[in-house]
């Protein structure tokens, strides 16, 4: 093959023709598309930094946000806890004021419960007291007893109080007085007349004497003269002891 000069050039004419046409109608609008989708393809990246540096913004302000929200959280756990506290302790102390009061007002019961049971008890042997010594004195009672109460009884009709004398010197002024002189056991003579005597030297009149007995005056005697009555008889001191037993606080 041989080379021809003229073909030849004619080759580089249509290479640099080709070339040209290229650049001009498809290399120089691809790089004008590739120069634009550089541009976007930085505008892109532009953005997206952007959006990154947005975005990490928003994530150290949220984290920030949660650091203080954490930090409000505990400060609000801890005021709740200390307003529990304090309303636990409020209860506790009204719980214990109360619990005190009711003690209080226990101790009183128990205590008033005591007193009364102590008063019952006392006023039961009292009684037991006033029943047995009756029993015993109806036992151990007899005229020698009756006696020295006859004589107890003639030495307090010289002490007798100033309305029972102003009482007898009222019945003085009348006809008669009736006197009745009740005893466990019959009155001999002696100790009748001795009575009479003692009564005629305080009433200026003349008396109507009655004389019963009782058996249940156990020993001794007891004197009614109009309204009043003298008692020097177990069976009164017995009744009066076991009124005491009785008698209200």
């Amino acid at each position: 093959m041989e080379f021809n000069l003229s073909t030849f050039v004619l080759e580089i004419i249509n290479f640099l023709i080709l070339i040209w046409i290229l650049q001009r109608l498809f290399y120089k609008p691809l790089l004008e598309v590739i120069t634009k989708r550089k541009q976007f393809i930085d505008q892109s990246l532009s953005d997206a930094k952007n959006l990154q540096q947005q975005a990490e913004q928003q994530c150290s302000r949220y984290e920030n946000r949660q650091k203080l929200w954490e930090q409000e959280k505990q400060a609000a756990i801890a005021a709740l806890h200390r307003q529990l506290e304090a309303e636990r302790k409020a209860h506790l102390d009204k719980l214990n004021a109360d619990l005190e009061q009711e003690r209080q007002k226990a101790n009183v019961v128990l205590s008033k419960q005591r007193h009364e049971l102590q008063q019952q008890a006392e006023k039961q042997a009292l009684r037991n007291g006033a029943k047995f010594a009756g029993m015993l004195l109806q036992q151990s009672a007899g005229p020698e007893l009756e006696a020295r109460l006859f004589t107890l009884l003639i030495d307090n009709l010289t002490t007798l109080p100033e309305a029972c004398k102003l009482c007898l010197t009222m019945f003085g002024t009348k006809k008669s007085v009736p006197v009745k002189i009740t005893s466990a056991y019959p009155l001999p003579i002696e100790m009748r007349q001795q009575l009479e005597q003692k009564l005629d030297a305080l009433i200026n009149s003349q008396i109507n004497f009655q004389y019963h007995q009782d058996k249940t005056l156990i020993a001794g005697l007891r004197m009614d003269i109009g309204a009043w009555v003298l008692n020097a008889n177990l069976q009164h001191e017995l009744t009066g002891f076991a009124e005491i037993a009785n008698e209200p606080e």
